[in-house]
């Protein structure tokens, strides 16, 4: 054994792993994480953490309940509370930790405010009220803002887009029908048509005077462009709006509620997603639905399941989730548990599989518009999403499942198959449809917010290959042809553009492993030019950090404060490489465990997950701690197998 010893050290007496083992506090800190991880499991086999955004979801929560005559003092005392702790110095709120004020979401949240007693005069409802105005005011905000306010009296309903209910009418092979939109996007616009085509108006019991400006409306784009076009056919589209009566919107009205109602998932939400779960609750009300009726009673209820209550020094708050990632979730803890030594057959991996099988999805959604000969199969993201199984979620949870030691072998063959049949035209894959690249929908005049349409990405792709990968695909026509979107996807500074995350570091650490995985050389051009930025984008402290405002600001691209999840996907990508023992590697390592907490869990702030690039994003509670896990087990494996091999040459 001496000899042996002796022999390891003398094997490791030069380079960067010279020295007293650097990744002996690694190893420490991969237990603390995974036995806090393990702790967080439910008895039912699965993980969720808590999954934030901004603060219109509860000031939408708040007007909603004021449309419904529903509010109660508790839920907007505790609201308002919530939205009070979130405001910036200069008055206004962001929708990422860190980043710039936000005009549409500081009216929201003021209004809300308003609604909870909040005077004018107030010293923080002045200073919103001034942010406002300072950037141009009602006038200057987002589309879904404006209707929110014609809603209530204060934005007159003819100066908003069209947004005819006939829209639900129209087949699918016609433009601008409503599977041309993403699913998040339809399931929004179709109940939105409703109330737009009823133009109710109920009282705040406030006026939002303060909030405006004197300057003029913008002038509408040029007739020559295609957002030119499109805004006069809305004004078309809207002279309809005024005329429109009879038996063809009566048709259209009940087809849109019918189209509704269909699409509830069993939780009361619709797509398990805000927007079109409170246009929905407030379409069917206008269309006669009582608050008592099943479907509504199931929405209200549902909401209730999204909601976070916490105490504070100052009071209860309450907040609500946009959505929940309970699978997603899960799959990504047993990728990290299984990456941290635990073998299958661990009672936590069997429970967490036994857990995932049950959510296995066998009903047809609406991606099946486009691909009508697929059979169904696979995962959604929530608890209840049936409607809306996504090729990411499948992906992650077929490989987690293989590293479970349940039987998967049904189920994951199911799920193959729909993945196959999910594969786009190009050879990429998108989360929810296939297809669903319409571009003419971005310059409507009523989608200013937001990513409308669902075209394949290269985290998603990448998500997709691997798993295929891990299926014995490789090497297949449909692997070859993601292989190759993959490929030509490579940003010209050699990263990738994270459609789901944020953002290059996010795509590239999703995109070279899968690489790899398929096959493609570590040494071929694509993934050195990876590797060559995420080393030139390496942060002083050892960290990778990229701000949200690189969506819209190239400058931001690589740069930003340091962060677990994101320093954990660079990693990954360098292991993958076979650059997880370099020197870059272990100064990444140390930032890791110089910075875990007591606990084994990591704090950020950051929001590192992404809705709708440039618009809308998420701070997942459990990314910072199995991205870790994920990077620390992975590199810790190479690192013992790297002695290994040295001890027996």
């Amino acid at each position: 054994m001496t000899e042996l010893l002796s022999a390891k050290t003398a094997t490791v007496d030069s380079g960067p792993l010279a020295g007293p083992d650097p990744l002996d506090g690694a190893r420490e800190a991969l237990r603390r994480a995974r036995e806090h991880l393990l702790g967080l499991q439910d008895a039912e086999g699965w993980w969720k953490g808590d999954l934030a955004t901004n603060v219109t979801m509860d000031a939408e929560d708040l007007m909603l309940r004021q449309f419904l005559g529903i509010r109660t003092a508790e839920q907007t005392d505790e609201t308002a509370r919530w939205i009070r702790s979130q405001q910036l110095p200069d008055g206004s709120w962001t929708t990422f930790h860190g980043g710039p004020g936000d005009l549409s979401t500081t009216i929201e949240a003021y209004v809300a405010l308003r609604l909870a007693g909040d005077t004018v005069e107030a010293p923080h409802m002045a200073a919103a009220a001034a942010f406002v105005r300072a950037h141009g005011g009602l006038a200057a905000s987002r589309v879904f803002t404006r209707f929110w306010l014609a809603m209530f009296g204060h934005w007159p309903w003819s100066r908003l887009p069209a947004v005819p209910p006939e829209l639900v009418l129209l087949p699918s092979w016609m433009p601008f029908n409503v599977y041309d939109f993403a699913c998040w996007a339809r399931q929004t616009i179709v109940p939105l048509s409703i109330v737009r085509a009823l133009r109710p108006v109920r009282s705040l019991g406030f006026g939002v005077d303060e909030l405006r400006t004197s300057a003029p409306p913008p002038r509408p784009p040029r007739l020559g462009t295609r957002p030119g076009l499109l805004h006069r056919l809305d004004r078309l589209a809207g002279s309809y709006e005024r005329i429109a009566r009879g038996p063809v919107r009566r048709h259209a009205l009940r087809r849109a509620a019918e189209w509704i109602v269909a699409r509830q998932e069993a939780d009361g939400s619709w797509g398990g997603i805000q927007p079109p779960w409170v246009y929905s609750l407030m379409a069917l009300n206008l269309l006669g639905y009582p608050l008592d009726h099943p479907v509504l009673r199931a929405g209200l209820e549902g909401l209730e399941r999204f909601t976070i209550r916490t105490r504070t020094p100052d009071g209860p708050v309450r907040w609500l989730e946009a959505c929940q990632s309970p699978v997603w979730d899960t799959a990504l803890a047993v990728t990290a548990l299984a990456d941290a030594g635990l073998p299958a057959g661990h009672p936590a991996l069997e429970r967490a599989g036994r857990w995932m099988l049950d959510e296995e999805i066998r009903v047809r959604g609406d991606w099946a518009v486009r691909r009508p000969n697929t059979p169904p199969g696979g995962w959604a993201f929530e608890f209840h999403n049936d409607g809306y199984a996504d090729t990411d979620d499948t992906a992650e949870v077929i490989m987690a499942l293989r590293r479970t030691g349940v039987p998967v072998e049904p189920a994951v063959l199911r799920a193959t198959r729909w993945m196959l049949g999910m594969q786009c035209r190009d050879g990429g894959w998108a989360a929810f449809d296939a297809d669903n690249t319409r571009k003419l929908l971005a310059d409507l005049p009523f989608c200013d917010f937001g990513e409308v349409t669902d075209p394949p990405s290269a985290d998603v792709t990448a998500h997709v290959v691997e798993a295929l990968v891990a299926e014995n695909y490789a090497g297949t026509l449909p692997v070859r042809r993601g292989v190759h979107w993959l490929l030509r996807a490579q940003e010209p500074d050699g990263s990738w553009f994270g459609r789901w995350g944020a953002n290059h570091v996010y795509g590239t650490g999703a995109v070279v492993p899968a690489l790899v995985a398929a096959g493609v050389p570590r040494r071929h051009p694509a993934i050195r030019r990876a590797v060559d930025w995420l080393l030139a984008h390496q942060g002083a402290d050892g960290g990778w950090g990229e701000d949200l405002r690189s969506y819209r600001d190239p400058s931001w691209v690589g740069r930003g404060e340091s962060t677990a999840s994101q320093t954990a996907w660079a990693l990954l990508a360098l292991h993958a490489a076979g650059h997880g023992t370099g020197e870059p590697a272990l100064r990444a390592v140390r930032w890791l465990v110089r910075t875990q907490r007591p606990d084994g869990g990591w704090d950020e702030p950051h929001f590192t997950g992404t809705g709708f690039p440039g618009d809308f994003y998420i701070n997942y509670g459990l990314y910072r701690l199995v991205f870790p896990i994920s990077a620390l087990g992975r590199i810790l494996d190479t690192r013992a197998g790297d002695l290994e091999a040295t001890v027996t040459r």
